[in-house]
C-alpha cells in the first residue's frame, strides 16, 4: 500500500514539474575596460552610462505596494571584475547592524544582497551583500532557496566592497572577480536578484518580486542578468591556504601534563574544467571553528548540530541533501574527526587528509566526490578509517532533479592490530533521489530511496521517503511518509531512529489583513504517526498539534500552540537523566498533552528578546519549561546575549524530579571591520560543564586570519576543572 502511494505522489511530482513562474525582470550589464576606484560612492562617468533598473518592490509588510524608499543598482564587468553599483534612499543616515563582523545575518539590520545565479538552473546561488556601514558577506545558496537550511553564511570568496553614507542616501560598489565565480564559457546572461533590508521604514524589498509566503532569497524569481557581449572562458583561481597553529593544553578529568604542539597544513583549492573545483585538506586544524551551542535534549533521540568546517561546506548540498535531513540523512559530515572509543565515549579522531572534487558539468549535471582519512587511535580502540563518497544530481524538468550516491566508510587497520576476530569491518550506503520544486516554488518535494550493505548483513536495509508540499499566499502545508528498516545503517549518517514506518502531515491557512498591526494570521494543524515495523507496525508515537501565530508589522511575533502526544516506549527511559531516579519501563505507555506560547520583539531594537513557555503533562509527570534570549546592542561594537533555557520535570513517586538550566552568555566586541573579539560562556547542569570560549580574530589581509582562541570547562557538581587550552593560528589566503 506504501508503495503504491510513494508511485503515485511520484507521478504526480512529474505532472506538477512544469508549473510556469512569473514574467521576469531584466538588466542588460555595460562592458567597461576603464579603470575606476571601489570606494562606495559611484563617481565615474562609466557608472553613469550604465543602465539603471530601479522601482523596488516591497516584500514585507506587504507584497504589493511599491518600496517608500527607492533603491537603484546598475552593472558593470570586464574580462577581470563583475562591478555592482548600488543607491539606497533612507530617511535618515541612523542605520541599525549587529556589529561590524563579516557574514552578517541580514534579519534586524539595515543592509543590501545580490543573489547570483550563474548557471541560470534555479537551484544554486552566489551571494554577496553590504551594509551601510562597509561591511560585508558571501555566502551559498541550495536547494533553490526553499528552506531557511539552504541559505550559509560560512562560504568564503576574496571580492572587494566600500560603502559611503550621503545626503538621504547611501550607496555601495561592489567587486566581484570572474574568477571566483564559476560559470559556462560564452555565458550571454546570468538569473539575478537584489533584495534590501530597512530599518527605517521598516520594509523588505526585493527588484524582482517574490510572494510574501516563499523566503525572500528563494530562487523560483529571480531576473535577467544580460551581458552587452558574451563573456569569456570561465578560468576559477588556484588558492593556497596554509596555516601554522601552535597551542598548549592540559586534561584535568585524565589527569595528563600539560603538553605544548605545533601543527603545519593547508587546503589547497584547484579548479577542474570550468564548473568544478578540487579542494584538498592535509592535516587540517578546526581550533578557530565556533564551539556548539550547548542544547537541553529531554527527548530518546540524538540530535544534529551544523557543521561549520570550511573543508566541508563549499557544495555540502550536493553530498548532504540526500533523504531526510530530520529522519534518514545519509551522509552528515559531521560524523567525519569523531569516533566512540573502547568505552563507548565520543572523541576526536583526528583527519590525516582529504579531498573533495565538486561542481557543475555542463549546465544541468553536478558531481561530488568525496575522500577523507582519519588515523588510528589504537590505545582507544579506533581504526584508522577511510570516508569516501560519490554523488551526482542532473537537473530536469524547470528546477527538479534526479541525484545518487554511493558511501563507503571502511576500517583500513588490520583486525591483528584491533585485536578483533571477524571480518574488516566496513558500511556502505547507495540510493537514489527524486528532488521536485516547480518554476513558481508553489510545489515541492522529495522522493527518496536507500540501501545499506554491511558484513553479513546485505538483505533488506531500505530507507525510503516521500514528501510533498504546496505553499500559496493562503494555503499551505506537505505530506510526508517515511520508512526505514531496522537493518538499516549509516555510520556517516542522520539516522536517529530505524525500524520504523512514520507518515506526518501538516495544513496551515494564512490571513493577510489590510488595516492594524498584523502584517499575518496563521492557523496550522500538524499530525505525525509512527509505527515500529518489527513489532507488527504497532504504533509507537501520536503527535497532534493545533496552532497560531501572529506576525507583526514591527516584526515582532506571538505564537500559541496546543501539542496531544502519545507515547509507547520499547525500551526503558529517564527523563530527568538522573542517576538516582528510576527509569521508565518498557512496554509502557503514556499520553500527555501541553501548552506552549512564545513572543519574539522586535529584532531590529537595540534591545530585543524571544521568550517561550512549555507547561503541561511530560510522560506520567508534569513539565515546565523557560527559554528567553535576549540581545543588547551598543552600536555598531558591541553586541550582547543571554541565553536561559530552565526544564522543571516532576514525575510520580521513584521516577524523580529535575531542574535542568542552561546559561549562556556571549560578548562580542567588533574593534573594527578587521578585528574581532567574541567570548561564550555556556553552564549546564545536564552535561555538568561550565565551558569558557575566547576568541580574538584579526583579518590582517582578505581572507587571512590571526586567531588566539582560549578554552576552559569545569566541573560544575563536583567543583573543578576538566580541561583547558590556548591555540595560535594562523591562515593566510594566497591566489595562484
Amino acid at each position: 500500500m506504501m508503495k503504491k502511494k510513494l508511485l503515485l505522489l511520484t507521478l504526480l511530482a512529474f505532472a506538477i514539474s512544469g508549473v510556469t513562474a512569473q514574467e521576469r525582470r531584466s538588466i542588460k550589464a555595460l562592458f567597461t575596460e576603464e579603470p575606476f576606484e571601489i570606494d562606495g560612492r559611484l563617481l565615474e562617468p562609466q557608472w553613469d552610462r550604465a543602465e539603471v533598473q530601479s522601482n523596488f518592490v516591497q516584500n514585507f509588510p506587504t507584497d504589493t505596494l511599491p518600496a517608500t524608499k527607492d533603491s537603484s543598482f546598475r552593472i558593470l564587468y570586464n574580462n577581470d571584475f563583475l562591478y555592482i553599483g548600488f543607491v539606497a534612499q533612507t530617511q535618515t543616515d541612523e542605520f541599525v547592524t549587529n556589529s561590524l563582523q563579516r557574514d552578517y545575518r541580514a534579519t534586524g539590520s539595515d543592509n543590501i544582497s545580490f543573489s547570483i545565479d550563474t548557471f541560470n538552473d534555479g537551484v544554486n546561488a552566489f551571494l554577496f551583500g553590504i551594509n551601510p556601514f562597509g561591511v560585508m558577506r558571501e555566502g551559498l545558496i541550495a536547494n533553490g532557496g526553499s528552506d531557511r537550511r539552504d541559505f550559509s553564511t560560512s562560504w568564503d570568496v576574496k571580492w572587494w566592497g566600500e560603502a559611503y553614507v550621503g545626503d538621504g542616501y547611501y550607496s555601495a560598489e561592489l567587486a566581484i572577480p570572474m574568477n571566483s565565480l564559476k560559470f559556462q564559457d560564452g555565458s550571454t546572461y546570468w538569473s539575478i536578484n537584489s533584495y534590501r533590508f530597512d530599518t527605517q521604514t521598516n520594509e523588505r524589498t526585493i527588484w524582482s518580486r517574490v510572494p510574501q509566503n516563499q523566503l525572500i532569497a528563494n530562487l523560483a524569481f529571480t531576473g535577467i542578468l544580460e551581458f552587452e557581449k558574451p563573456l569569456g572562458n570561465s578560468s576559477t583561481s588556484i588558492a593556497l591556504i596554509p596555516f601554522v597553529a601552535a597551542g598548549a593544553s592540559k586534561d584535568f578529568e585524565n589527569g595528563t601534563d600539560l603538553t605544548s604542539f605545533n601543527s603545519i597544513g593547508g587546503d589547497f583549492k584547484v579548479p577542474v574544467g570550468k564548473g568544478m573545483n578540487l579542494d584538498l585538506t592535509l592535516n587540517p586544524d578546526f581550533s578557530q571553528v565556533e564551539v556548539d551551542n550547548f542544547i537541553t535534549n529531554l527527548t530518546r533521540f540524538e540530535v544534529s548540530l551544523p557543521e561549520r568546517r570550511q573543508f566541508f561546506l563549499d557544495n555540502n548540498d550536493l553530498f548532504g541533501g540526500f533523504g531526510s535531513g530530520r529522519n534518514a540523512n545519509p551522509f552528515f559530515s559531521r560524523r567525519i574527526g569523531i569516533a566512540s572509543d573502547k568505552d563507548g565515549n565520543t572523541i576526536e579522531n583526528p583527519i590525516i587528509a582529504g579531498a573533495r572534487l565538486s561542481g557543475k558539468i555542463g549546465d544541468k549535471f553536478r558531481l561530488g566526490l568525496l575522500n577523507v582519512q582519519t588515523e588510528a587511535d589504537l590505545e582507544n580502540g579506533i581504526p584508522a578509517t577511510n570516508h569516501g563518497m560519490i554523488a551526482f544530481q542532473q537537473k530536469v524538468f524547470s528546477r527538479s532533479n534526479f541525484g545518487g550516491f554511493i558511501i563507503n566508510r571502511q576500517h583500513n587497520t588490520s583486525l591483528d592490530e584491533l585485536g578483533e576476530d571477524g571480518p574488516l569491518k566496513y558500511n556502505r550506503v547507495l540510493g537514489l533521489d527524486y528532488n521536485l520544486a516547480s518554476a513558481d516554488n508553489t510545489y515541492t518535494g522529495k522522493f527518496y530511496v536507500h540501501k545499506s550493505l554491511s558484513p553479513n548483513d546485505t538483505e533488506g536495509n531500505i530507507s525510503w521517503g516521500s514528501t510533498l508540499r504546496y505553499n500559496t499566499r493562503t494555503w499551505n502545508g506537505f505530506l510526508d511518509f517515511t520508512g526505514i528498516d531496522k537493518e538499516f545503517v549509516s555510520d556517516l549518517g542522520f539516522v536517529p531512529r530505524t525500524d520504523i514506518f512514520r507518515v506526518a502531515g501538516r495544513i496551515g491557512y494564512s490571513i493577510w489583513p489590510k488595516k492594524g498591526s498584523f502584517n499575518a494570521h496563521v492557523f496550522d494543524s500538524f499530525q505525525s504517526y509512527t509505527y515500529v515495523t518489527s513489532r507488527d507496525n504497532q504504533q509507537t508515537d501520536i503527535l497532534r498539534n493545533i496552532g497560531y501565530e501572529g506576525r507583526l508589522k514591527n516584526l515582532s511575533r506571538i505564537e500559541a500552540s496546543l501539542n496531544q502526544r502519545y507515547t509507547y516506549l520499547t525500551d526503558e527511559f529517564n527523563p530527568t537523566r538522573k542517576d538516582e531516579a528510576k527509569s521508565l519501563e518498557a512496554d509502557s505507555e503514556y499520553s500527555y498533552t501541553a501548552l506552549r506560547v512564545q513572543f519574539q520583539s522586535n529584532p531590529q531594537s537595540l534591545f530585543s528578546f524571544n521568550s517561550q513557555v512549555d507547561m503541561g503533562a511530560f510522560f506520567n509527570g508534569d513539565r515546565y519549561s523557560f527559554e528567553n534570549r535576549i540581545t543588547f546592542r551598543i552600536q555598531p561594537k558591541v553586541n550582547l546575549g543571554l541565553d536561559t533555557n530552565f526544564d522543571h520535570i516532576a514525575l510520580p513517586g521513584d521516577y524523580g524530579m529535575a531542574n535542568i538550566l542552561l546559561v549562556s552568555p556571549r560578548i562580542q566586541y567588533t574593534f573594527n571591520r578587521n578585528l574581532f573579539w567574541s567570548t561564550l560562556i555556556q553552564y549546564s547542569n545536564q552535561r555538568d560543564n561550565l565551558g569558557i570560549n575566547s576568541r580574538l580574530q584579526w583579518r590582517f589581509a582578505p581572507l587571512s586570519d590571526l586567531f588566539l582562541v582560549y578554552n576552559d570547562n569545569y566541573f560544575t557538581t563536583t567543583w573543578g576543572p576538566r580541561g583547558r587550552s590556548v591555540n595560535l593560528k594562523l591562515t593566510y589566503w594566497l591566489n595562484i
